[in-house]
């Protein structure tokens, strides 16, 4: 509307002409919101509360007498309050734009005051502290003109004479050396990290080539596995085959061996046995004859001991009826021989070994000594009589014992 004004955010509205006053201004002051502006009675305008930059370029001369070119900028604008609105306003209000070379300036001044009072190395090392005593120095002022300062940076320091370059020249020196000790430090860690690296890739190269070979060594082992699987099998189902026709073969020739034990090896060795017996059968016969043999003889001989001795002692006393007795023992070889001849003709069946031989030639001795005795005896019973000879004793039979008087013969 014509007569309704309504300032911006960061304006703010001068009303003059009005009755109403805001504190000591002879004008009202509105910010945020609209008013009536009446024409002709009132006059209304605007001042501007944005942001503003000065720019600080001065050379300024330190403690030490060196001379510096300081680059500063300043960040500041007209405060919020209606004292520094109606200060700026009566100051500024036709001519804003020069607001900044204005405030540029006064920062200059106070920026040469307090450089003048430093030393060099005090203005590089503290920034922060040159840039705060400018604010400091100038607050007073900036109130008066109703400027809020927001920022002072000093952006650069520049050296005419050289001075910060002498001394910075040891630590440029010193940060050089330090550079180069880091930057060869870099180099031989890059080295050794690269060596590292390439050994670790040939390591990883080595272990996937081993890796690689053992899997194309499981695959061809599989591979040879699956193609003698066949004849794998057939071998196997084969070697079962032989195994059963070996065992058939052993359990074929255990029975050969079984039935050669029955047929061959049993039979001979009874035969053999049966042959055994019959020789040893034989050479018992055989030595039971000869002891017969030799038992004989002894008798006999120990019999015409006998009878000799008994020969001489009846011719010696004139008894001649030992003459017969005599005679008759010199016939007792030929009756013992005549009994052994019959001995070794018949088959002799001897139970008791060696004694039934002993008792045989006793039993035919004795017969002998019998007769012998009956001899001896025969004269007593009738003297001056010859007894007849009385019949020998029959032979004793093949188990020893006499034999039985034979039967008669029938009819």
């Amino acid at each position: 509307m014509l007569f309704w004004h309504v300032p911006a955010p960061n304006e703010a509205l001068l009303i003059s002409g009005s009755k109403r006053r805001a504190g000591d201004a002879q004008f009202r002051i509105v910010t945020g919101h609209g008013c009536w502006v009446m024409p002709v009675k009132q006059k209304a305008s605007l001042l501007s509360l944005s942001l503003r930059e000065a720019e600080i370029s001065e050379d300024c001369v330190t403690q030490q007498g060196i001379r510096l070119a300081v680059r500063a900028v300043a960040v500041f604008k007209v405060g919020d309050d209606p004292t520094s609105i109606a200060n700026a306003a009566r100051r500024f209000l036709d001519e804003q734009d020069t607001m900044e070379e204005l405030v540029g300036r006064i920062f200059a001044g106070h920026l040469r005051s307090i450089v003048g009072g430093l030393t060099v190395e005090q203005i590089i090392r503290e920034r922060d502290r040159v840039a705060q005593e400018v604010k400091d120095g100038s607050h007073s002022e900036m109130e008066k003109l109703g400027i809020v300062v927001d920022a002072l940076q000093i952006q650069e320091i520049g050296d005419t004479s050289g001075y910060i370059t002498n001394l910075a020249a040891p630590h440029a020196a010193a940060v050089a050396s330090a550079a180069r000790i880091a930057e060869a430090k870099a180099d031989q860690e890059a080295a050794e990290r690269e060596q590292q690296a390439a050994a670790l890739k040939a390591r990883y190269e080595r272990d996937t080539a081993i890796k690689r070979a053992g899997f194309l060594a499981e695959t061809e082992q599989y591979n040879a596995s699956a193609a003698q699987a066949g004849p794998l099998s057939q071998a196997r189902a084969s070697q079962q085959v032989i195994e059963e026709q070996t065992a058939l073969a052993e359990r074929q020739a255990a029975l050969a061996a079984r039935r050669l034990e029955a047929e061959v090896r049993r039979p001979a060795d009874a035969e053999a046995y049966r042959l055994r017996t019959l020789a040893e059968a034989r050479r018992d016969q055989v030595r039971f004859e000869a002891d017969a043999r030799a038992y004989t003889e002894r008798a006999l001989a120990q019999a015409r001991a006998d009878a000799n001795t008994a020969l001489a002692a009846s011719l010696r006393d004139g008894n001649q009826e030992l003459i017969a007795a005599n005679r008759t023992v010199e016939n007792l070889p030929a009756l013992a021989q005549a009994a052994a001849e019959g001995i070794s003709g018949s088959r002799l069946t001897v139970l008791n070994g060696t004694d039934g031989i002993d008792e045989i030639a006793s039993a035919i001795v004795g017969q002998g000594l019998a007769i012998l005795d009956t001899l001896k005896k025969g004269p007593a019973a009738a003297p001056g009589t010859t007894a007849p000879p009385t019949a020998p004793p029959p032979l004793a039979d093949g188990d020893g014992s006499l034999p039985r008087k034979a039967a008669p013969p029938r009819g």
